[in-house]
Parts: C-alpha cells; sequence; structure tokens
C-alpha cells in the first residue's frame, strides 16, 4: 500500500538526513520514483556513499532534495566511476562534495561527457569547479563552439 511504502521512505530521509518538510516535498515533486526504491539496496547504500565521500547528513540532505535520481542510480556501476574520474582530474574529495551541493547534477552525465569536458577544461588550464559546472551545463553545440574555437586562435597566435 502507498502508506506502508512511502512513510518508511519518508521517516528515514527526515531521521537519518534531517530534511525539511520542503525538502522532501521538492525530492518528490521533482522524482516521485524513489519514494518506490527499495531502503535497503538504493537508499541506504547510496547515502552512505555520499557520507563516505565527506558529506555530512545536511549536506547530502540538500544534495537528494535537489537530484533525488541519484537515489536510483548504482553506486558501483554509476556514482564510483565518475567519482574516480572526477578525482583523477585533480578535484580532492573536499572539492567534490563542495561542488556536488552545489550541482548534484553533475553525476547524472553520462561518464563520456564529464570526462570529455574535464579534458578539454585540463587542456586550456581552466578546470575549476566553476568551469566545470559551466561546462557541464552547456549544450554540446555550445561546448564545441567555445572550446574548439579556443584551441584554434590559439593556433593562430603562435
Amino acid at each position: 500500500s502507498l502508506e506502508s511504502n512511502l512513510k518508511p521512505t519518508v521517516q528515514w530521509l527526515q531521521q537519518e538526513l534531517g530534511m525539511s518538510d520542503s525538502q522532501v516535498a521538492k525530492a518528490i515533486s521533482t522524482f516521485a520514483g524513489f519514494l518506490w526504491l527499495s531502503l535497503d539496496q538504493n537508499l541506504k547504500p547510496t547515502v552512505r556513499w555520499f557520507k563516505d565521500l565527506g558529506m555530512d547528513g545536511p549536506q547530502v540532505a540538500t544534495v537528494i532534495a535537489s537530484c533525488p535520481m541519484l537515489l536510483s542510480c548504482s553506486v558501483e556501476e554509476n556514482l564510483k566511476p565518475k567519482l574516480q574520474a572526477v578525482r583523477e582530474s585533480g578535484f580532492a574529495d573536499s572539492q567534490i562534495v563542495s561542488i556536488l551541493v552545489r550541482f548534484p547534477q553533475l553525476l547524472t552525465y553520462s561518464l563520456e561527457r564529464l570526462t570529455d569536458r574535464m579534458s578539454a577544461l585540463d587542456a586550456e588550464g581552466s578546470l575549476t569547479e566553476a568551469k566545470l559546472v559551466g561546462a557541464m551545463v552547456m549544450t554540446d553545440q555550445e561546448f564545441q563552439f567555445k572550446f574548439n574555437g579556443v584551441r584554434n586562435r590559439d593556433h593562430e597566435s603562435s
């Protein structure tokens, strides 16, 4: 029943993470499907993963309120490989936490898009938290224009 599935999930989010009623409402309005996910198979392992990264309860609550679809992602097959790519690009875990609290959608993009954009930013020496977020939200066309244009101008001046 609705009551037996949803109530424990909402209670757990509020007790475990201190999510406010408005944060729960925001999460539900963004992606209600998370309410039907298993607490033990999905929600708890994902929340534990965010905490192991260095987030506290309020930070995890902010991430989930903003991007509840992350609760449906596989930690092993989806989140860990993306985290590893961001680490390998030179970001410390504390920087990654900062990025994810502001822009949790980072983890919803494909690994290929993430690595391509980090490589392009790194090639021009501008791989920062803010630039990464800015590059991720660009359309492919905007990204190609901006970054291929920068590289082409560099070649013309040499």
